[in-house]
């Protein structure tokens, strides 16, 4: 063997025990076991499948709540009366009853806050100035894309602080003038399915607001909070339901509490869970620089009030203030420890934006997956085998110089599935196989090529040279085809196509190698050895 032969093959072995490394070592050491690196999909480990359709329609009422409870706090202090300012039909805000001497300055207002956002139009009825704000058509598609967007990008912090092992999450559906507003959620190796679809589904939108001073409650019905209230719930307060963990943990309450929040969750920073002084499971949060100053202020200036603490539109505890708050609060509740373990989850997530509705669930069992990856191995080994069979007939010693190239090819594949972490579904044991069925297409080109130039009369050497290069090209054309099909499969396919497509590409372009580069060099190795006058194919 030549010392430039040599030094080839030492390339070559240090690609096979990288890729042979990849493949069987486990992920750290001590602790996972061999044959670890590469994960099971949902198809062959069991699991739980969902369709998750986002109702963008809540973000947008909440939007216009918001906006229609912005522009009436802001009237408020500008002192510009007004009889209500609020959600109107459709994606509408309806302001009524600013009087004709208020009326510009009202219009200034809006037309600086809200002309990029809605289109603006008024009348006069009775003496004073009707508004009517009009949501665009390009903010409504703008918002409820941000919206699937925000809500995938929560149900991903969610599925990840569960442990979950390569979940697929992707967005789909839509096309033309509809927004992609469907998410698949692909969760392997799930067994606890009902909890997750709660994880996965609760909104925990966190809202921190303070109880009305003057007959804010609890009361026990709706209608004593309002008969006590005078007959009317003042505007800018409303109602909402108290579950007093002093008590009943099953008994209802009601609290009139203030409309615009004091703090939001987008001002939390951090939860965790913890206990109480009676050694109770709660929920620790924390906020960020921004919120702990409002918070910091606000309980500064309403100490002897109360405050709500809320949890998707029901209150869980309303502690009074007796001083000054930073950066941290309790939520104290009848929790079990699960449930202050997966709120406090929830709320490091992140609150989503709007609610989801499932269109489609499915729950793979595990035994499904354990004869999928039966029958795929056996597949693999059966077809593997006659191939070799086939190789070993009909090319002799050339045959074993193309098992060791397919035996190649499969180990490369599987090493950078390994070294990559990647998702190993049947679609993509189907991928394997037909990059078997490629890679022994290849080694029939050249060989049928070599056999070709024998016959013309040419010596080994040159047969072998020659059968190598003029071929290089036919399997260069037809793996790039073959690429860029995958390609494709791979941009616009789901979970399973994906993993198809991408053993798909990683076999072909290991082929590519092993086929010309690893397959040249043992023959070469072939004709190093001794002279040849003949060759055995």
């Amino acid at each position: 063997m030549t010392k430039n032969l040599r030094w080839k093959f030492v390339f070559i072995g240090a690609i096979m025990l990288v890729s042979l490394y990849n493949f069987i070592a486990p992920r750290k050491w001590g602790t996972d076991r061999w044959l670890s690196r590469i994960n099971l999909g949902l198809d062959l480990k069991g699991g739980m499948h969902l369709i998750l359709r986002v109702v963008t329609a809540d973000a947008l009422n909440q939007e216009l709540v918001q906006d229609a409870e912005r522009i009436a706090s802001d009237f408020r202090d500008k002192g510009i009366p007004h009889d209500s300012s609020k959600k109107g039909n459709g994606l509408t805000v309806d302001i009524a009853g600013i009087p004709s001497d208020k009326e510009k300055e009202a219009r200034d207002y809006l037309n600086q806050m809200y002309d990029r956002k809605y289109t603006i139009t008024s009348r006069a009825e009775g003496g004073k100035h009707n508004y009517n704000l009009a949501m665009m058509v390009s903010v409504v598609r703008e918002m409820q894309e941000s919206t699937v967007q925000m809500a995938l990008d929560t149900i991903d912090r969610r599925v990840n602080s569960l442990g979950v092992t390569e979940p697929t999450l992707q967005i789909y559906g839509g096309g033309g003038s509809q927004v992609a507003d469907q998410i698949i959620v692909e969760l392997p190796g799930i067994d606890d399915f009902e909890r997750v679809k709660g994880l996965i589904q609760d909104t925990a939108q966190l809202s921190l607001c303070m109880v009305k001073k003057e007959n804010g409650g609890p009361f026990r019905t709706i209608e004593s909070a309002v008969q006590v209230n005078g007959g009317k719930i003042a505007e800018g307060y409303r109602i909402m339901p108290f579950r007093d963990d002093r008590g009943d943990p099953g008994a209802v309450t009601y609290l009139v509490v203030n409309a615009t929040p004091t703090i939001t969750g987008k001002d939390l920073k951090n939860a965790r869970r913890g206990t109480d002084s009676q050694g109770r499971p709660n929920i620790d949060f924390f906020l960020n620089a921004a919120g702990a100053e409002i918070f910091s202020r606000a309980t500064e200036q309403h100490i002897g009030d109360r405050l709500a603490i809320v949890l998707d539109n029901t209150v869980f505890s309303a502690p009074s203030i007796e001083s000054k708050i930073g950066a941290e609060g309790q939520i104290t509740g009848s929790f079990t420890v699960q449930q202050a373990e997966d709120l406090a989850l929830l709320l490091r997530s992140g609150a989503l934006p709007a609610s989801l509705r499932i269109e489609e669930e499915k729950v793979v069992g595990a035994s499904l997956g354990n004869d999928s990856i039966r029958a795929g191995i056996t597949a693999a080994i059966i077809g593997f085998g006659l191939v070799m069979i086939g190789m070993i007939v009909y090319y002799r010693h050339a045959g074993v110089n193309a098992i060791y190239c397919l035996l190649g090819n499969l180990l490369i594949l599987l090493g950078f599935m390994g070294g990559v972490g990647a998702t190993l579904t049947l679609p993509g044991i189907a991928g394997i196989i037909l990059t078997i069925g490629m890679a022994v297409d290849s080694n029939i080109l050249i060989f049928e090529r070599i056999r070709e130039e024998l016959r013309n009369g040419k010596t080994v050497r040159a047969a072998i040279d020659t059968g190598f290069s003029k071929v290089f090209w036919t399997i260069f054309d037809t793996h790039s085809t073959s690429l860029i099909a995958a390609a494709f499969l791979f941009q616009f396919g789901t979970g399973p196509i994906r993993g198809f497509a991408i053993t798909l590409m990683v076999g072909l372009l290991a082929n590519m190698f092993t086929a010309i580069y690893v397959s040249h060099r043992l023959f070469d190795l072939t004709l190093s050895r001794k002279k040849v006058e003949t060759l055995s194919i």
